[in-house]
């Protein structure tokens, strides 16, 4: 069956035709300039030879003699000889020659034309005589000032391509040698690129692009490589939806266009994996390090959202306070029952009445009407919770009557839930058990929000203030995880931050710290929800939304 050469082979062939091919074009052209240079050192000789004869006094002396030719013939004939040329002819003005290889040929007229010298020329080129075709020099005989006659010297033809032919074999001997090595050139260097790329073919090398672009792109992970140098080398979809990166970063330093705390942990790889903040997505990254044959080549940084995890395992555990808090709320409940079924079976009717009068069942009131002028049925929900999580704990979460907010943009909404989550989660973990937490949310003259919070906890050191808002640091208790410390407040404060607001934390009158967050309008008011009051009728009275 036929099989399609490598990749390797492809190389060498293409390779060595080149060598080839620029071989014969370089041995053709020192063969034509080896020509050349054989032409013009006889050019040079014939002229030499010629005008020596033209010159010679014996020569000239003899034009006026009767018989020219007996004189001039032995003596063209030695020169001839001497300057190994193929024939030496001299005549007289109208062509008739005085001498001749061939003696039989003197007193003839030329074969070729004698005009050029005749007219006080030189004369240089080839022409076809009676030896033949020869590459002749004529030159004009000056006797008292008048041209007397020509003197011709030739080689011919044949002989100048066996000077060449002589020649070249030094000159085909050093191209073959310049084949050979450029052949074991190429077969080198189509050797070394071959292990360059892993003894892969192209067809290889395509598919594993293709899986791997393929694979990159289609993980739910986000991956970023870079080389050595801390720059970009690959980025997958997941990655730059992640990290936001609109643009194109692939050549660009990490530490350019990544965030501070995500760019370092390309350079300080750890062990294990670390939660990380881009923008406001709460992300799991693990860096580690490229090593090819035992040196380190770049670093690989894996991303994974964890957004939504936190945020279901936020709400899993409000719910579980709820539960807890609503469980103690009917135990609670029950007892009351029993006494109230236990005095009216006793007969005791005054006494079950005054006992229902007297119950206090909102274990922790916030106060209807404050909780009412939030407006929000989803804050009015959120402040429902964590009311339920602060009675459990004994934390008195007391709303300010001058609370009043009713955001129209549900954007904005989700922003409030988040912060006033995060730092209502923060006071109660600081508080732990039994305190107070004042809450004013509320919208100022200019249309902005604020929002204060106030607990009576340990409050902030000054100290520690200004880094407050970085991620890992925390107010919280060594008794928490670490995972799940300093995540809050650093959210918060990038959300404060996209909305173009401010958040500052203080010393609390109570005894604890004081976050206060402005937020800038727009904020449109809009008329109270029903089931905002609904729901803060419930949180002051629980007695009257039970079963």
């Amino acid at each position: 069956m036929f099989r399609t050469s490598s990749l390797r082979t492809h190389l060498m062939l293409l390779q060595v035709g080149i060598v080839f091919l620029v071989i014969s074009v370089a041995g053709v052209v020192a063969a034509l300039m080896q020509a050349d240079s054989i032409r013009d050192a006889h050019q040079a000789r014939l002229i030499g030879v010629a005008e020596s004869v033209a010159r010679l006094p014996s020569v000239i002396e003899a034009f006026d003699d009767a018989d020219p030719a007996q004189t001039i013939q032995p003596i063209a004939e030695l020169i001839r000889q001497a300057s190994n040329v193929t024939y030496v002819v001299v005549t007289d003005a109208k062509g008739i020659r005085y001498s001749h290889p061939t003696p039989e040929r003197i007193g003839e007229p030329v074969s070729t034309d004698p005009s050029v010298p005749l007219s006080g020329e030189v004369f240089v080129g080839t022409e076809k005589g009676t030896l033949g075709t020869s590459w002749r020099v004529k030159v004009p005989v000056w006797i008292d000032g008048k041209i007397a006659g020509t003197a011709s010297v030739g080689v011919l033809e044949s002989e100048l391509t066996a000077d060449l032919l002589e020649r070249l074999p030094v000159l085909v001997g050093w191209l073959i040698g310049a084949a050979v090595v450029g052949t074991i050139g190429a077969f080198s260097i189509s050797r070394l690129v071959w292990r360059r790329i892993h003894r892969q073919e192209p067809e290889q090398i395509a598919e594993l692009l293709q899986s791997r672009e393929a694979l990159l792109h289609g993980v739910r992970e986000g991956l970023i490589v870079t080389d050595a140098a801390g720059t970009i080398t690959l980025v997958n979809d997941e990655a730059k939806r992640l990290l936001d990166l609109r643009s194109e970063v692939l050549g660009l330093r990490a530490d350019e266009v990544l965030e501070a705390p995500i760019a370092s942990l390309l350079v300080n790889q750890s062990e294990g994996e670390q939660l990380v903040l881009a923008g406001e997505r709460i992300l799991l990254a693990k860096a580690s390090g490229g090593t090819v044959g035992g040196s380190r080549v770049g670093s690989m940084l894996l991303l994974r959202d964890r957004t939504e995890l936190h945020g279901v395992l936020r709400d899993l555990g409000g719910a579980r306070d709820m539960t807890q808090a609503l469980r103690a709320q009917a135990h609670e409940f029950s007892n009351r029952m029993h006494v109230i079924s236990g005095l009216l079976e006793l007969g005791q009717v005054r006494a079950a009445a005054d006992f229902i009068g007297i119950a206090d069942t909102s274990g922790s009131p916030t106060g209807a009407e404050a909780l009412a002028s939030v407006g929000d049925p989803e804050l009015g929900a959120l402040l429902l919770a964590k009311g339920a999580i602060c009675r459990e704990k004994g934390i008195e979460l007391v709303i300010d009557d001058e609370s009043a907010l009713t955001p129209s943009q549900p954007a904005l909404s989700r922003d409030l839930i988040t912060i006033l989550g995060n730092l209502l989660d923060n006071a109660i973990e600081a508080i732990v058990h039994q305190g107070r937490i004042e809450l004013l949310v509320s919208e100022e003259a200019d249309s902005s929000v604020l929002i204060e919070i106030h607990d009576d906890g340990p409050g902030v050191e000054p100290g520690l203030r200004d880094s407050l808002w970085d991620l890992g640091a925390s107010t919280k208790g060594a008794g928490t995880e670490p995972a799940a410390r300093g995540i809050g407040l650093a959210l918060v404060h990038r959300v404060v931050t996209r909305r173009r607001g401010t958040i500052t934390v203080g010393d609390s009158d109570l005894g604890g710290a004081a976050f206060t967050v402005v937020l800038p309008p727009p904020t449109v008011l809009r008329p109270l929800h029903p089931a905002a009051i609904a729901i803060a009728s419930s949180v002051a009275n629980p007695a009257q939304g039970a079963p």
